[in-house]
């Protein structure tokens, strides 16, 4: 698929291909390593490594594939009982990748659907951003509580990240990037503790890992994206 779309318009580089490339084969390698029987995980995995390259380019079709998978994600999260990872996905970032979805085809940059035009957030707004987000991490920490999550502090801590991470997305906002990079520490972190109980759970970990390294190659494209398109008017 990648290469097609290379070839006959040259929207993804040889670079991005080669990561995409790289992703997939350590995850594929990692879940018949470690895993086997869980095929639910590869396919979000395989869904969620897609949808960064995608969301790197500001393509919105990156976004329908958050969707779906955050749907696969939250059914993950609750066979470990991760009530945290599956409400915050099924209850904030699967809804809030649809609102994207709708911002981003609504703002393409000079009308070029295959890219969002990046938006510049105030200082007023990133203010009020880091207000809601403390709110929104107190109220569901009680939330996590009453649901007896396994790691509460690491997954209260999920949810801050995560937030942040849909907020900066549907705003369009570059910052996007880095949210979810934040978030991908503490995902590592929570299923490096799951893998204690279930080895299984490691191939989970390299995709988060992998996951990672894609978000940090999204901020620096989108950084490079508004630089251009500044430039460009």
């Amino acid at each position: 698929m990648f290469r097609k779309l290379k070839s006959r318009s040259g929207y993804f580089s040889k670079g991005e291909i080669m990561l995409w490339s790289i992703s997939v084969l350590l995850i594929t390698a990692t879940f018949f390593l470690f895993d086997r029987e869980n095929y639910l995980t590869l396919a979000a995995s395989l869904v969620g490594v897609t949808a960064l390259i995608f969301n790197a380019k500001g393509n919105p079709f990156g976004q329908f594939l958050m969707i779906v998978f955050s749907i696969l994600y939250g059914v993950i999260s609750f066979t470990f009982a991760y009530y945290g990872e599956m409400i915050t996905y099924l209850g904030m970032t699967g809804p809030m990748a649809v609102f994207a979805l709708i911002s981003w085809l609504k703002n393409p940059y000079k009308g070029k659907k295959s890219e969002v035009e990046v938006n510049h957030l105030k200082a007023r707004e990133l203010a009020f951003l880091i207000m809601l987000t403390g709110v929104m991490t107190l109220i569901f920490y009680f939330i996590l509580t009453a649901f007896h999550t396994a790691n509460l502090l690491p997954s209260t801590l999920s949810v801050a990240t995560s937030f942040l991470g849909v907020y900066f997305t549907f705003r369009r906002s570059a910052f996007f990037g880095i949210a979810y990079a934040a978030n991908d520490v503490v995902l590592i972190i929570l299923w490096t503790l799951a893998a204690f109980s279930d080895i299984s759970y490691l191939s989970v970990i390299v995709c988060f890992m992998i996951f990672f390294v894609n978000d940090i190659y999204g901020f620096m494209s989108w950084s490079r994206m508004q630089q251009r398109q500044r430039m460009n008017g």
